[in-house]
Order: C-alpha cells, then sequence, then structure tokens
C-alpha cells in the first residue's frame, strides 16, 4: 500500500478479545484503519454508522454469528467485501458461495499471511452491487446466451 493510496477501512469481528486485539495490531501496522467489534451485534451497529470496505468476521460467535452478519450486510446493498475465519469452516463444509463471503479463510498457523493476502486483494477492488445481484446479472447473462444459440 503506498503513501498516496488511502488505508482501506476494516471492521474485525470475533468474540475472542485476544485474537481481535492481534489481528488488530497486524492489519494497522499494515496501514489499515480498523474497527473491533466483540459480537454480531456490535458489529452490526458500527456497521450502519461507519463505512467499512472490508469486514472480517468469525463464523461461531454468542448472539449473531458471523452467517447472520453477512447476510445482514448484504441485505443492506453495501459494496463492502467480507472475509470469513472460521476453525470450523472445512468440517462444517461451508463455501464462501454458501455463506455470501469474498473469501473464506480456516483458523490455522497460515492465518495471518492468508488475511493480509485476502485483504489487499480485497479492497484493491471494491464490489459491485450485493451479491444477489451479482449473481442475478450472471443469471441473466447465461439466459441470454443460451437465447442466443437457441435463435
Amino acid at each position: 500500500m503506498s503513501k498516496d493510496d488511502p488505508a482501506a477501512t476494516i471492521l474485525l469481528v470475533d468474540d475472542n478479545a485476544n485474537g481481535l486485539t492481534a489481528r488488530k495490531l497486524i492489519l494497522v501496522e499494515q496501514g489499515y484503519s480498523v474497527e473491533t467489534a466483540l459480537s454480531g451485534e456490535a458489529a452490526w451497529e458500527l456497521f450502519q454508522t461507519i463505512h467499512f470496505d472490508v469486514v472480517v468476521t468469525d463464523y461461531k460467535m454468542t448472539g449473531m454469528d458471523g452467517i447472520e452478519l453477512i447476510r445482514l450486510i448484504r441485505e443492506s446493498q453495501s459494496p463492502a467485501r467480507i472475509i470469513m475465519l472460521s476453525g470450523y469452516a472445512a468440517r462444517a463444509g461451508l463455501t464462501p458461495e454458501a455463506i455470501g463471503a469474498d473469501e473464506l479463510l480456516a483458523k490455522s498457523n497460515k492465518e495471518v499471511p492468508e488475511l493480509l493476502r485476502a485483504v489487499k486483494k480485497l479492497s484493491a477492488r471494491p464490489r459491485g452491487r450485493g451479491i444477489s445481484s451479482a449473481r442475478t446479472s450472471g443469471q441473466a447473462a447465461s439466459r441470454r446466451i443460451s437465447t442466443k444459440r437457441a435463435g
């Protein structure tokens, strides 16, 4: 990230305060502006008042989980990009498409470089309209191609 580029604003969400603090320190050190929330509910409150370029959320949290938070963000038609972190993703058979996230990362010893890679990639490419409209556009394009072949 060059000094001329504005830093992406990131919302980190995890009910594990130690993990939240560690991730925040790493991202701030890389030049990002970071806000944190210890619950999905607190994250949603912040999200409605502050523009975030990227949201990084844990999957399993007390109260509102990461999937519910992602659903609310997508329904708001926000262009924010979303990364879900999970220690359960592989076992639960989660995929980014199924949960509405742009990236799904496993909590592991490789988490830090993967998180930095994903944040850099996603903050450089703003999201178009919400995920549902992207899927709808893709389906419409597929129908147009099918119609042309049939005609």
